[in-house]
Parts: structure tokens; C-alpha cells; sequence
């Protein structure tokens, strides 16, 4: 399956379980996100054989070759998820927590209804572009290592308390139970309510803060894979400092427009009294620190 001067390559592809149809496919090598195609000729052959033994009653989970490991998952009989890679060391437990990730992440952003109940090809793929820089993110090196632990990746701060307390006063104002605090896709301080999010969401959310672009505010739809999956929600964001961000998840209200971080209780957020000159939070090394 491994072909020459593909050594550190990862692909991941997206197919209709039910008609093969591809659906996306997104790769990197060494870490980097890669223009690198399969042929159609190699999707239609590893979507066959796992079709193949599906019919036969036989589940093919994982296979390797000298130099490259493939995993097939499919999701609710309707999406299936394959991925290859020829990174050395690669374990197949890996693989099957990247695609569960991937999984997520899609429906995060897209919604369980559209992906079990798929109407329009053509219009879910273009729906599922919405992810891509967040699947980019699993796929590329990263320092956060939630994906293979399944827990949310954490910053501890030398003032936890007044970081929590000044959240939960602005949470409240604002009219929800569910905010954090985020630097860099890891969580600083979090509401009692967002700690008790489901796995996978819980790590997701941080997460796809930090794989996006930097915006003083947003006003972003989510669902919930485990508490919410068709029912959207509204993840507002509030950057406070470069890369450390307010997070909100909301139902209809507040707007945005009525956030205002000039307003935030927090000593060192933009407008406030107490920033004296340029100057940040003294964040320490996160936890669990850097990925195995």
C-alpha cells in the first residue's frame, strides 16, 4: 500500500457508507498539511474490501503492510472513515481515536441529522468544508494531546480561584452556565456546567478555538456530538489577550453585540483599570505538557 517517498504521510478519507461516494479526503506529511492525493482507483479498493467483508458478516477494523497502517470505522451505518498512514511507530488505537475524533469534529459542526440521513451529496460536502481546518488540526503535529487521551487539555494558572470567579460572575451575566477560559486550545478556567460536558465536545470546543483564525469576537453554531447532536447550539468567543479567549455556549440569547470586553471582571482584559502598559497573564507550562 505504501508508495516511494510517502515515509511520515497520513490520509484520511471520507465516504457514503452506503454508496461509496467520497465525501473528502485531507492529508499531511511530516506534519504539515499536504495537497497529496490518493487515486480514486485506491479509495474505491479500500472502501470495496470492507464493504466486502461487511456483506460477509466479517468486521475488518485495521490491516498493515510493510510500511503502512489502515483503519476503517464506520459511524451509524452511514459514514465511513478511513484512514492510512506511514508515520513509523503508528498504533491502530491511535488510528481509531483519530478517526472517533474526526467523527466529532464533524458532527460539531455539521450536525448528526445530515450525516445519518444524507439527502444531497453534493450539498453535504460542501457543509463539510466547515471542518476541515479542524480535521487539518488532528492530522498536523500538535502539542495538545487530547485526541489520544480523551480528556481535556489543561492549563493551571497561580490564581485559579479569582480566574474562576471572575468567570462564573460574567458566565451569569451573561445568562449561561457553560463558560471557559481558553489559551491556545487548552482550558485555564471553566464553570462547573462546562466541566460536566460529554466527552467528545469537551475536548473538541477547546480545541476548535484554538484552530481558528484570530477574531476579536464570534458567534459560532455547534452542536453537541454527545448532549446536542442535532440540536445547534451558539459558541460565543471574546478574545481578551492574544491567544487567551473568553468561551461562551449559548442558546438564542445573549447576542453578541451585547458582550462587551471592555466590560470583562478580569484585571488584565483589554480596558480594564488595572493593565497597566503591556502586559499578560502569567501563564505557566500546560499540562499534561507535550504529546508522546
Amino acid at each position: 500500500m505504501g508508495e516511494e517517498g510517502t515515509e511520515g504521510t497520513l490520509h484520511l478519507l471520507c465516504l457514503a457508507a452506503s454508496s461509496g461516494v467520497p465525501l473528502f479526503c485531507r492529508s499531511s506529511r511530516g506534519g504539515a498539511p499536504a495537497r497529496q492525493q490518493l487515486p480514486f482507483s485506491v479509495i474505491g479498493s479500500l472502501n470495496g474490501v470492507h464493504m466486502f467483508g461487511q456483506n460477509l458478516e466479517v468486521q475488518l477494523s485495521s490491516a498493515r503492510t510493510e510500511d503502512t497502517t489502515v483503519v476503517w470505522k464506520s459511524f451509524h451505518d452511514s459514514i465511513t472513515l478511513i484512514v492510512l498512514s506511514s508515520e513509523e511507530g503508528t498504533s491502530e488505537l491511535r488510528l481509531e481515536r483519530l478517526l472517533q475524533m474526526v467523527f466529532g469534529a464533524m458532527v460539531l459542526l455539521v450536525g448528526l441529522e445530515e450525516l445519518t440521513n444524507i439527502r444531497n451529496v453534493e450539498r453535504l460536502k460542501k457543509e463539510l468544508r466547515a471542518s476541515y481546518r479542524l480535521i487539518d488540526s488532528f492530522l498536523g503535529d500538535s502539542e495538545l494531546i487530547g485526541d489520544l487521551t480523551q480528556c481535556v487539555d489543561c492549563v493551571v494558572p497561580p490564581e485559579g480561584s479569582l480566574l474562576q470567579e471572575a468567570l462564573s460572575g460574567f458566565a451569569e451575566a451573561a445568562g449561561t452556565a457553560f463558560g471557559s477560559l481558553v489559551v491556545s486550545g487548552r482550558v485555564v478556567a471553566a464553570t462547573e456546567s462546562w466541566w460536566r460536558l460529554g466527552t467528545p465536545e469537551a475536548v473538541l470546543l477547546p480545541w476548535l478555538v484554538g484552530s481558528l483564525p484570530p477574531q476579536a469576537a464570534r458567534d459560532y453554531p455547534v452542536y453537541l456530538p454527545h448532549g446536542s447532536p442535532t440540536v445547534p447550539h451558539r459558541l460565543l468567543t471574546l478574545t481578551l489577550l492574544p491567544g487567551l479567549e473568553l468561551c461562551l455556549l449559548c442558546g438564542p440569547r445573549p447576542p453578541l453585540s451585547q458582550l462587551d470586553p471592555q466590560a470583562s471582571p478580569f484585571p488584565w482584559s483589554p480596558g480594564s483599570p488595572a493593565l497597566m502598559g503591556p502586559a499578560s497573564p502569567p501563564w505557566p507550562r500546560p499540562l499534561p505538557g507535550t504529546r508522546p
